[in-house]
């Protein structure tokens, strides 16, 4: 039904002239649904207003072609002639929308007298029909903008726009500015009036929740460009651009239960940066990524990323991975074909009863094991022994019990430095440098008479913290934590927890989180893999295994009560 080409919006308004929108091209069918996100100011309303003819002073070029008419060339009258009855927006502020001194009602008769010829009379009685459509009482029509709620004006935006029953409505921000009732009722209505009507539509919005209740497909806007494209449901659940990722860790409606993280950095003015634009953004950028614009390419079934690296990278990569232990004349079954991914700048939490092989999984990842069958792969290369463990921006692993993971004759420093001086990183003084900074970022004193003090004399709190430092100053592409977090008090567990996602929000290393505790879990995890009994019984993104697994237990024990 719409199909937008090479779509390109220049303001010359502003000098130098700003190029908000670039080569964009998405189509849309009868009755479908597409959902647009990206930060302010990534272009989002810019593309609707063009795509509707309502911008001034821009430059637009490419093709947007409705029912085989191409809309950018007709002559000025007709678009306007599209707008309304073939194609109708809610705009994003309504308050600035309406006309302060003129009732709603006549607001919503204007365009129906206008696009349909309908007299003062039959006009007023579709007015009435269109309000209680959208569950406003009739006497709201004698009514000025501001003596409506925020929902009540959007309400009314809303009967306006289908007044003359459109072919596709572009929605800008509906829930903006309202309160989570009248969000849940604006996204119903529009739910209900789309079956109703049958109409496509365009969603532009913030609120992630409304994008997965009301769309089909989705694409992200970063600097004026998309980023990626794909069906919604597949976008969510596994985002491949790490902005798309960013957003949903951004977004507290999304997934309530986690800390929030937004990305670092603003965005470059669009046009100005010479390769990829979230290049000094991003956790997995390198030098390449800053010399050429990445293009958006296919990537899988109605799947598409603009990345240099085709996406969030997989760093880690566990294939079948099976391991039995024999205890006298009998054999125990530890890890049965496992399989897993963990992508760049990922949380993957790895939850599970005691004794279901979570910490035996952990142990051959970080080849402390040898597994029966199966294979490790780093970065798609696969590794044996300590090839990937003795090497800096390698894999290291975190150990339950720091009383047992240190040897209590070290001091502090020489603990967090023997690393460094098991692969001969550069020389003493820069080791010792670097292992004082990593103590000092776990909230340990850099003092020389607590550097000094030997391991044995430290809380397990304390020693907790000098294991994670020992394990950063290798600066890590992979961080196995394994149950680093059991042996703390809730005070300094919080602080660890919040450390950790710090370090791994700067650096974009990856992070196999190993845990019995669902709330925990529930925090920080990206994706969440379940075992049980050596198997991986569910895995997936983090908001839908949780939600799967609430709807079907009805409390948050549902994996230590089994």
């Amino acid at each position: 039904m719409l199909e937008v080409r090479d779509f390109s919006i220049t303001y010359n308004c502003v000098h130098p002239p700003l190029p908000a929108i670039r080569d964009i091209s998405f189509s849309i069918s009868a009755g479908e649904s597409i959902g647009i996100i990206g930060e302010s100011g990534c272009g989002k309303t810019t593309l609707a207003l063009g795509m509707m003819g309502l911008l001034r002073d821009a430059d637009i070029r490419g093709r947007v072609i409705f029912r085989d008419h191409d809309l950018l060339d007709m002559d000025s009258a007709m678009p306007r002639r599209h707008a309304w009855r073939d194609i109708a927006m809610v705009f994003q502020n309504s308050l600035e929308v309406f006309n302060p001194v003129i009732p709603i009602g006549e607001q919503i008769a204007e365009p129906l007298r206008t696009h349909l010829g309908l007299s003062v009379k039959a006009a007023g009685r579709r007015v009435r029909d269109l309000l209680r459509m959208v569950d406003l009482e009739q006497h709201w029509e004698a009514g000025f903008a501001h003596q409506l709620s925020g929902g009540m004006r959007q309400r009314a935006m809303i009967a306006m726009a289908l007044g003359c029953e459109p072919d596709l409505l572009i929605v800008d921000e509906p829930t903006t500015s309202l309160d989570a009732q009248s969000r849940r009722e604006i996204m119903a209505l529009l739910e209900t009036l789309k079956k109703r009507m049958g109409f496509a539509m365009i969603l532009i919005s913030h609120f992630l929740p409304a994008v997965q209740r009301l769309t089909s497909k989705m694409m992200t806007l970063y600097a004026g460009r998309v980023v990626e494209q794909g069906m919604t449901a597949e976008v969510l659940k596994n985002p491949l651009h790490p902005y798309t990722r960013g957003l949903m860790n951004a977004s507290p409606d999304f997934f309530p239960y986690k800390d929030l993280w937004g990305i670092a950095g603003t965005p470059p003015r669009p046009g100005q940066a010479k390769g990829c634009g979230f290049a000094r953004r991003c956790c997995q950028a390198s030098s390449g990524c800053t010399k050429s614009q990445p293009e958006l390419v296919t990537v899988g079934i109605e799947r598409k990323v603009a990345c240099h690296k085709g996406g969030i990278k997989t760093v880690l990569r566990a294939v079948g991975l099976t391991k039995h232990f024999r205890l006298r004349k009998r054999t125990i079954k530890a890890l049965t074909d496992a399989s897993i991914n963990v992508r760049s700048g990922e949380v993957v939490a790895l939850v599970g009863r005691s004794g279901s092989g979570k910490s035996t999984l952990a142990h051959i990842l970080a080849c402390v094991l040898t597994p029966d069958a199966g294979e490790v792969r780093f970065f798609d290369k696969a590794i044996h022994k300590r090839e990937a463990t003795a090497v800096m921006g390698g894999i290291q692993i975190v150990f339950q019990d720091p009383t047992e993971a240190i040897s209590h004759r070290f001091s502090v420093l020489d603990a967090v430095r023997e690393p460094l001086d098991i692969i001969g990183w550069q020389d003493r003084s820069a080791r010792d440098e670097k292992a004082v900074a990593a103590i000092g970022a776990m909230h340990l004193s850099t003092d020389p008479d607590f550097l000094d003090r030997k391991c044995h004399a430290l809380s397990g709190g304390q020693r907790q913290r000098v294991s994670i430092a020992r394990a950063l100053v290798m600066n890590p592409a992979v961080l196995v934590a394994d149950e680093v977090t059991t042996m703390l008090d809730p005070s300094t567990q919080a602080i660890i927890i919040r450390e950790l996602k710090t370090r791994q929000h700067e650096s974009g290393f990856c992070m196999l989180f190993i845990t019995h505790d669902l709330s925990l879990a529930r925090k920080i995890a990206d994706k969440v893999i379940v075992l049980d009994g050596g198997e991986i019984v569910e895995q997936g993104a983090a908001f839908d295994v949780f939600g799967r697994l609430s709807n079907k237990s009805g409390q948050d024990g549902l994996i230590q009560n089994g």
